[in-house]
């Protein structure tokens, strides 16, 4: 059995968030220990490691909460929690893409100011007008 502290210290997560996902309800068939504090066993960590990943992939709370009532439902729920699933699989891939872009225009900017600098190519700004 695991005390918060260490559950904490096994998801390098703070006390704070295990305790707020504890009252939410995402952590369920939590255990108490006779002075009534919460204690985990190896399940229950390896499901607050999923939550840390859920998490992660940018699931909400209460999107959090629905995934967890459909696992607890049983296997008669997987097409729901796949398509779930796939929906945050679809945002993280934009969301690399949106970076992949990021760094494509800052790449491609450092190389035009390495030409500018070396002499390779003049400085054209487009916030700086010229007056002819």
């Amino acid at each position: 059995m695991y005390t918060m502290m260490q559950v904490c210290r096994e998801t390098d997560m703070t006390y704070q968030a295990l305790k707020y996902y504890c009252n939410e309800g995402l952590v369920p068939n939590v255990k108490r220990d006779k002075n009534n504090r919460r204690v985990f066993d190896e399940a229950d960590v390896k499901w607050i490691k999923d939550l840390i990943c859920l998490k992660k992939c940018g699931m909400s709370i209460q999107e959090m909460k629905e995934y967890l009532d459909l696992c607890l439902q049983g296997q008669s729920t997987i097409p729901r929690r796949k398509e779930l699933l796939a929906k945050k699989q679809d945002a993280l891939r934009a969301s690399i893409q949106e970076l992949e872009d990021s760094v494509y225009y800052i790449n491609w900017k450092q190389n035009f100011y390495d030409e500018v600098l070396s002499g390779k190519r003049p400085y054209v700004s487009n916030l700086i007008r010229i007056e002819e």
